[in-house]
């Protein structure tokens, strides 16, 4: 993931010039990523949204630079038809909405129209508001039953199946528990017949695990509890995970594959 943000959880302002950003994206491909992810708004709980003209800005030059020099496929992280469509016309080839096209629906008419693969991720309901208290009664079968409508709300639009990607949101709108339990849990969603996409990466709940609420997300223990929450998505079902640390994730993956292809 590359976030053009001054504001994100994990690495604040650090991306957050044109040139440095570009820098890093081609660090991350040398490193090894299959999948750019760029974002110009930061999602993380509390945050206050963008105007659109802003998120353009930061996030456009990037990706018309870096689509000139690397082969992997560039995705925007936006919940905005808008940006995305600039996005797309600057070189970006995937979209990844984290309200499941709830925020704007017309995000789905740009992405069928264009053809590209979508990520559909279950948020309870929007960053200023999905960590008060969150509360369900049936974790998995809950969010298992929004991927699913959001799924048919795509294909209503006209989104290609075989271009949808799901993903339950790890850290919108869930306890460390939930969070967890959602890992443990993924194969609730092998019934969709979907690549499962887990952001785990640096979430709260895993500062909070290795080292308490105050510890920085770049903290090492922060990266060692992250290598092992991939590893457990990887082998509970994850198809694609979205980390910060492209290097060590390669390593720990080809460890996984090892074991589960032994």
């Amino acid at each position: 993931m590359l976030n053009v943000t001054p504001d994100s959880f994990s690495d604040g302002d650090e991306f957050f010039s044109t040139q440095k950003a570009i820098a890093h994206g081609q660090r991350l491909i040398d490193d090894g990523a299959d999948i750019l992810d760029v974002g110009g708004e930061s999602t993380r709980p509390y945050a206050e949204s963008v105007s659109e003209n802003e998120e353009i800005r930061r996030v456009v030059p990037v990706i018309e630079a870096l689509a000139k020099q690397v082969s992997v496929p560039i995705s925007i992280d936006t919940t905005k038809s808008v940006v995305a469509q600039a996005a797309l016309s600057a070189g970006a080839a995937m979209i990844n909405d984290v309200s499941a096209f709830r925020l704007d629906p017309d995000l789905a008419d740009v992405a069928a129209e264009a053809g590209v693969p979508v990520i559909l991720m279950h948020m309870k309901g929007d960053p200023r508001t999905m960590q008060v208290s969150p509360v369900y009664d049936n974790l998995l079968g809950e969010i298992a039953t929004f991927l699913k409508d959001r799924v048919a709300f795509a294909e209503e639009k006209g989104v290609d199946r075989s271009d949808i990607i799901i993903d339950p949101g790890i850290g919108f709108g869930k306890t460390d528990t939930h969070n967890f339990q959602i890992i443990k849990g993924l194969s609730a969603f092998a019934e969709l017949k979907l690549p499962i996409l887990v952001g785990s990466s640096r979430k709260a709940s895993i500062r909070k695990t290795v080292g308490g609420p105050d510890i920085s997300p770049q903290a090492k223990a922060v990266e060692t509890g992250s290598q092992a929450a991939v590893s457990a998505a990887a082998l509970y079902g994850a198809h694609i995970v979205r980390v910060h640390n492209v290097a060590e994730t390669r390593t720990t993956l080809k460890i996984i594959d090892a074991i589960r292809n032994a």
